[in-house]
């Protein structure tokens, strides 16, 4: 009887959350946001935006790599969310991503290369939550190590740190 209920139980949470990610709705941050996607989005949860706390992010899944950048004499261990991941949760359905920085320095991100190039949105670096005065708490790295054609100055531009918006266009 009680094996019935936990299954009945388990499969009635399944239910809904299934019918809350096929609405195109996220949870709410419980802590305080740290991202803010927007644009040509359908997966939302306040004011047509998606609205990302650090466990929210980490929970899509991190992955990491060590490449050299122009920013560090040594080369770095990033970690964070492939940004094709981010783009699939919220959906999106546009042809370039802005990247908008907490000092309003912008960078323009052509889907492709989230589709096709191994590119994150890093929370740390050598395994340590990146602050503000150190490009966090958003970075966005390509491997530069492991994709020899993003190891120019375009990519390096596409490069963004402090990272506060992402819109979709």
């Amino acid at each position: 009887m009680v094996d019935r209920v936990v299954c009945r139980l388990v499969a009635l949470t399944l239910f809904v959350l299934a019918g809350a990610a096929s609405a195109g709705t996220l949870p709410e941050p419980t802590e305080k946001p740290i991202l803010v996607v927007s644009g040509q989005i359908g997966a939302t949860n306040r004011d047509g935006a998606a609205v990302f706390d650090r466990p929210m992010l980490e929970a899509l899944g991190m992955v990491s790599f060590t490449t050299a950048t122009p920013w560090y004499k040594e080369p770095v261990t990033f970690e964070g969310v492939p940004l094709a991941r981010l783009m699939e949760r919220v959906e999106a359905r546009g042809e370039t991503l802005t990247a908008t920085a907490l000092n309003d320095y912008t960078g323009e991100i052509p889907m492709d290369d989230v589709r096709n190039r191994k590119v994150i949105l890093a929370l740390k670096r050598d395994g340590a939550y990146m602050p503000v005065s150190d490009k966090g708490p958003l970075f966005i790295v390509y491997d530069f190590d492991h994709d020899p054609e993003a190891n120019r100055q375009k990519y390096f531009a596409r490069s963004v740190w402090q990272v506060a918006r992402l819109t979709v266009k």
